[in-house]
């Protein structure tokens, strides 16, 4: 296999700002329409979806044929991984006021793929590796003894997480935090609980989470994450 040759493919798929805006507005693990990414790429129909037969031809993005609706998404995890490893290396250019709220919030708190990111996110997962419920291995975490009865006790499905096909315990370096966040299937598990529980809220069309009341004082009292770490950009 010519590694090189395949590093370069994929940079060159990433080096268009419009796949690349394609891209990033699929991090939160939703699906979209063509015409819904050309609108946010700022590009014709035509020209999304000759990008998004790219990507889909790379196997960056995955499409699911709903009657006559095409709907996109990332291709999987590591897809999603990679390209907030990615991010973490972009320069930071400067930005407009709006962008530099947007910025805030994504840095707060937000999804990455099916998990969670952001400050909420790092904070949670030091957490887990400080009272080593979770203990760094290479890529990965190893879920202790003790962290698993402490996420069961939680009601977080460790059992169905492992029985998925993908990483149980992965690394994911946060592009804005530049600290590891707990994905993988555990992840994804962990965020889902958080969502059922309403301690977070989906923003319609945006990554960024919203933080409930009973959110914030589950964080505290469950992953000693204070509200005062998540009000303002350190």
């Amino acid at each position: 296999m010519n590694v090189s040759h395949d590093i370069a493919t994929i940079a060159a798929l990433l080096a268009d700002d419009s796949r690349a805006r394609m891209l990033g507005v699929l991090l939160d693990g939703g699906s979209r329409t063509a015409t819904e990414l050309a609108l946010h790429a700022g590009v014709s129909a035509q020209t999304a979806s000759a990008h998004l037969a790219k990507l889909t031809g790379a196997s960056l993005l995955a499409c699911l044929t709903q009657g006559r609706c095409r709907y996109y998404r990332l291709a999987g995890p590591a897809v999603a991984e990679a390209l907030e490893a990615v991010t973490v290396l972009a320069p930071k250019t400067p930005r407009a006021a709006d962008g530099e709220q947007t910025i805030a919030a994504l840095r707060i708190a937000r999804t990455c793929y099916d998990h969670l990111a952001g400050r909420l996110g790092v904070l949670v997962t030091e957490t887990l590796v400080r009272r080593r419920f979770l203990l760094p291995r290479r890529r990965d975490f190893r879920l202790t003894k003790s962290g698993e009865a402490f996420l069961k006790e939680l009601e977080v499905d460790v059992e169905q997480a492992r029985r998925q096909r993908r990483a149980f315990a992965r690394q994911c370096v946060d592009w804005t935090e530049r600290r590891p966040h707990l994905a993988g299937a555990l992840g994804a598990a962990v965020a889902s609980l958080c969502f059922q529980l309403e301690w977070v809220a989906q923003v319609p069309d945006h990554r960024h989470l919203l933080l409930t009341s009973k959110g914030r004082a589950a964080f505290a009292r469950e992953f000693a994450v204070k509200p005062a770490a998540l009000a303002a950009q350190r």
